[in-house]
């Protein structure tokens, strides 16, 4: 009888291997110009009300239009993924995002830049849940939240990458080139998913692929699980239909309604700050330059955070950690619009705005992944961040009201300050639900192939 050999086991029970490192720098890298590009609008701007001479809330149905791309690219590419695999839906993104990015440095008018970030959006809105289940099913057990939150802080690390490039770009040769940056990196990073990127090992059987094409991406794992003699399974089982519809079911409605609020809580926040920063920096009288790191010392204050989170999640807990970084990021996005005045005072400020709300989110996504079997991962994730989008959308759509209607910063950074509030409300009820194994599915009959 043939031995059988469970997939999980082959990645819990072995050391790191370079294909595992491989993937999750492939990943990284992914994850790095996906936050780039979601961000670029943020930094380019002030450079852009200046080329096109056009107040600043001229811009928000820019920022908005982005957002509802990403949203709807969420909810369908992340359910196609959970169908057809991670590797195609990844690959075919990033090569679709990075050619809009290069087309969009060709847009010479508002009208324009709202179609083409939409568009945009709809390949940027995958990425981050394809690519957070796919570290996830290449990480052993007992380092898989560390190592899903240490990969995708490369999201919020590119954000603020994004600022430093575009700090030395648009002073040289204009808002374009960082467009053009932000287009022609993800091409090669394209190329070299396709050479190295594996399916994800859980999926291919339960999807019941070909012995075979499991086989090869096991022996670069381990070599000794690779016998032709071996039949590998999964414990969990395939359930088909439309996969948003097991997200309310075999009790899942009240964990993934709360992931929703939650998300969408602190995506109002993030991309709030993380569009409107600069402008409203660059309003209060500060340079071009200042204003732009500003907004980039936001994204350095995330990658921090999400790096220490990283590291204390897996010590105590989501809830714990990520209520408590709810709690004080109120606090400090409300002394952000106080601190306006005093430079230094304003990054340090805004530094641990971003630890606190930017540096929650690869939190909140491992805590989906951690939650939902293989088969309804990817979509799991990406409705979390699809519904958290409609905070992209309204986020910018509120802050260029409020700017609008020309409210100072000490009064939007303290209505900023409540969305934290209702997230930490949320985290507190999953509290319950987080006490227990992560997976609903545990336990389910395996599946072989």
């Amino acid at each position: 009888m043939p031995r059988q050999v469970n997939v999980a086991d082959v990645i819990d029970h072995s050391p790191i291997s370079g294909a595992q490192i491989k993937l999750f720098v492939l990943c990284g890298l992914c994850l790095l110009m996906d936050g780039f590009d979601v961000q670029v609008m943020g930094f380019v701007a002030p450079a852009l009300i200046e080329a096109w001479k056009i107040p600043g809330p001229a811009l928000t149905p820019v920022l908005t239009a982005g957002n509802l791309g990403i949203l709807v690219g969420a909810l369908i590419f992340t359910m196609v993924a959970d169908k057809i695999g991670r590797r195609p839906v990844l690959i075919g993104a990033t090569l679709y995002f990075s050619v809009m990015m290069i087309v969009t440095a060709q847009a010479t008018s508002i009208e324009q830049l709202v179609i083409l970030r939409f568009i945009t959006g709809l390949g940027l809105g995958s990425i981050i849940p394809n690519a957070t289940a796919l570290i996830g099913e290449f990480s052993p057990k007992h380092k898989r939240v560390a190592l899903m939150m240490a990969v995708s802080v490369s999201f919020t690390a590119g954000a603020g990458f994004g600022g430093f490039v575009s700090l030395a770009l648009i002073p040289r040769f204009g808002w374009e080139s960082v467009f053009y940056f932000g287009g022609f990196v993800p091409l090669l990073i394209a190329a070299a998913m396709y050479l190295w990127l594996p399916e994800s090992l859980q999926f291919m059987v339960v999807r019941n692929r070909t012995p075979d094409e499991v086989r090869r991406v096991v022996g670069r794992i381990d070599p000794r699980a690779a016998m032709p003699e071996v039949t590998y399974v999964a414990t969990e089982a395939q359930k088909g239909g439309v996969p948003a519809v097991h997200l309310f079911r075999e009790g899942r409605l009240p964990v993934t309604l709360l992931l929703w609020v939650v998300n969408f809580m602190n995506t109002l926040i993030v991309y709030s700050l993380s569009g409107w920063m600069p402008t409203i920096i660059r309003n209060a009288g500060y340079s071009q330059q200042e204003s732009v790191l500003v907004g980039a010392i936001l994204q350095v204050g995330g990658t921090l955070g999400t790096l220490a989170f990283a590291g204390i999640i897996p010590r105590i807990g989501f809830v714990t950690v990520l209520a408590s970084s709810f709690a004080v990021g109120s606090v400090v996005i409300a002394a952000v619009g106080w601190s306006v005045p005093v430079l230094g005072a304003l990054l340090v400020a805004v530094f641990f705005a971003g630890w606190c709300s930017i540096g929650a989110q690869p939190g909140l996504n491992a805590m989906s992944a951690t939650f939902y079997p293989t088969y309804l991962r990817s979509t799991g994730i990406g409705w979390a961040l699809g519904f958290a989008r409609f905070g992209g959308v309204v986020g910018p759509l509120v802050g260029g009201e409020l700017l609008r209607r020309q409210w100072g910063p000490d009064q939007l950074f303290l209505a900023a300050a409540v969305p934290p509030l209702i997230a930490l409300a949320g985290i507190l009820a999953l509290s319950r639900y987080f006490v227990r194994p992560a997976s609903v599915a545990a336990g389910s009959p395996a599946k072989a192939v």
